[in-house]
């Protein structure tokens, strides 16, 4: 049976250009994978044909030779070689033309491009996190902060190379520099990290004597940060570069300082507002008067109770809360009072309570109401 035309094949036109061929060749494997094609018993031989296809058609010498003799460049009956060093073997390992573009059509998901791309690129350092607790003053303040972070830094000796006396890493002979070393199972190459240099692409042979060949050490690193007013738990500070070096010279990966804010004995915060519970006597919630609050950034607001005040009352200090990060906003501050009931009384207490309680039935306006629903209540429950 006469072979189809590469070009027909592939569904191109003669004279197509390399980036065309590439894309038609990709859209009929993904159309024709056996995967995806399993109740089809023709897929595999049309996917066949189609990688057939694009080997030749890839190449330009190759191309070429098609152009010119078709076929029968490759069938030895226009002096094409076969199974040389020039040779091509249509129906044979097609796995090499499948790899050229499966890098291209997954290769930006893991975001990078190409596996030799992969390959070359130094291992990038690890990120580092340094869990920080400040209190909520220094919160509303903000301030600076020395820390000491133990990490990885280039090796001083070596300059981070990892070959000592200033000779340099050789490419290694397993994978030829490129990091990955390939398989075919069936249809498809397999990609594995080279076993022999760790995915970096060389070895060394003479390692430094101080970081053992790594181009790193471990150090305690002493770090200034500067902590904008307004974090809370939960906020996150990028300091880039200052996380562990990378292998042999490879990029420094990122520090991520996490905030914790300590609880306060006074303020609770919610936001950027702080509540405050004050404790008030019975005598000034009934009568009324001025009490003093602190205030976040250690100062004091005297404020008005109003006569008659009950426990849970609230009332706002404007702009005496906590700062909103990375902007010129102010939270409040809110006093909520609490009716404090007397204790340890003496007996001339006892007595001036019991005659104030029998002077004050119609003072209570919330007991007054309580027990007349009470009553209610039990009339209902009788009838």
């Amino acid at each position: 049976m006469a072979k189809r035309d590469y070009y027909e094949t592939l569904g191109v036109a003669r004279g197509a250009s390399a980036e065309e061929i590439k894309k038609a060749y990709r859209a009929k494997a993904k159309e024709l994978h056996p995967d995806r094609n399993a109740a089809n018993p023709d897929a595999e031989s049309r996917f066949k044909e189609v990688n057939e296809a694009y080997e030749v058609l890839k190449d330009e010498q190759k191309k070429a030779a098609y152009d010119r003799f078709g076929h029968a460049a490759f069938d030895g009956g226009m002096g094409g070689a076969r199974g040389g060093a020039g040779g091509f073997r249509p129906n044979g390992d097609f796995a090499s033309a499948f790899s050229d573009v499966f890098d291209d059509l997954f290769g930006d998901i893991m975001g990078q491009r190409g596996a030799q791309g992969r390959a070359r690129a130094a291992a990038r350092g690890n990120d580092l996190r340094y869990n920080l607790r400040i209190s909520l003053e220094e919160a509303h303040q903000g301030l600076t902060k020395t820390i000491q972070v133990p990490t990885a830094v280039a090796c001083g000796t070596c300059k981070g190379t990892g070959a000592e006396g200033g000779s340099e890493p050789l490419t290694c002979p397993t994978c030829s520099g490129m990091g990955k070393v390939r398989a075919q199972q069936g249809f498809f190459t397999v990609e594995r990290t080279c076993p022999t240099c760790n995915g970096l692409g060389q070895t060394i042979k003479n390692p430094c004597k101080t970081c053992h060949g790594a181009g790193r050490v471990e150090k305690e690193k002493t770090l200034s940060v500067n902590i904008p007013a307004g974090v809370e738990t939960g906020t996150r500070i990028r300091l880039a570069g200052e996380g562990e070096a990378g292998m042999r010279g490879g990029p420094t990966g990122d520090l991520y300082i996490f905030i914790e804010v300590k609880d306060h004995p006074i303020f609770v915060r919610d936001g950027a507002d702080l509540h405050c519970r004050v404790p008030v006597s019975m005598a000034t919630a009934a009568l009324g008067g001025d009490i003093e609050v602190p205030t976040i950034d250690g100062g004091r607001a005297r404020v008005k109770i109003p006569e008659g005040s009950q426990t849970g009352r609230q009332m706002r200090l404007r702009s005496k809360g906590m700062p909103v990060l990375r902007t010129k906003d102010v939270g409040d501050m809110f006093i909520e009072l609490s009716v404090e009931t007397p204790v340890n009384l003496t007996a001339r207490q006892k007595e001036l309570l019991r005659e104030f309680d029998k002077l004050s039935e119609q003072n209570n306006p919330q007991s007054a109401g309580f027990f007349s629903a009470v009553k209610g209540f039990w009339d209902s429950m009788k009838g």
